[in-house]
């Protein structure tokens, strides 16, 4: 049985499969350009496109509070409820920030990167002024995650 402490260490915050390596295949099926990783910014944003001033987000549905999807767990009350509460309130804080010095502010649900969700994300992203249409075998459905 691992610790907390070994358990959490292997949580990975960049390249995740489920959110930003989807992302990184939406865009470029999509052929998006403009974006950048590892961008130095305040809160760091996991793409940003310098040229729109654009920092996007992806945020996981139980690390960041998921009105949808998000769940505090049952053990352990008194570490959970205060640490994904901090979350939810840096996330505000980042936001305001970013938004303060010109920026704007995109967060991307881990739920909105399915596959049944991606003509959904497609409309999101063009509301930006990207140029995105859907990708052959893109459903247009508007199921929910």
């Amino acid at each position: 049985m691992l610790t907390r402490s070994e358990q959490m260490s292997r949580v990975r915050s960049r390249n995740n499969r489920s959110t930003e390596l989807r992302l990184i295949a939406f865009f470029k099926r999509r052929k998006i350009t403009g974006w950048r990783r590892s961008h130095r910014l305040y809160g760091k944003p996991d793409f940003v496109f310098p040229r729109l001033r654009l920092a996007v987000f992806v945020d996981g549905c139980f690390w960041h509070g998921c009105p949808k999807h998000g769940r505090t767990p049952k053990s352990n009350l008194s570490f959970w409820v205060p640490k994904l509460a901090a979350n939810r309130k840096r996330d505000r804080i980042v936001n305001s920030q970013l938004k303060r010095t010109g920026w704007r502010v995109v967060r991307i649900w881990e739920h909105e990167l399915r596959n049944h969700n991606v003509a959904r994300l497609a409309r999101k992203l063009s509301a930006l002024r990207f140029s995105v249409s859907l990708a052959p075998g893109d459903k247009s459905t508007r199921s929910t995650a």
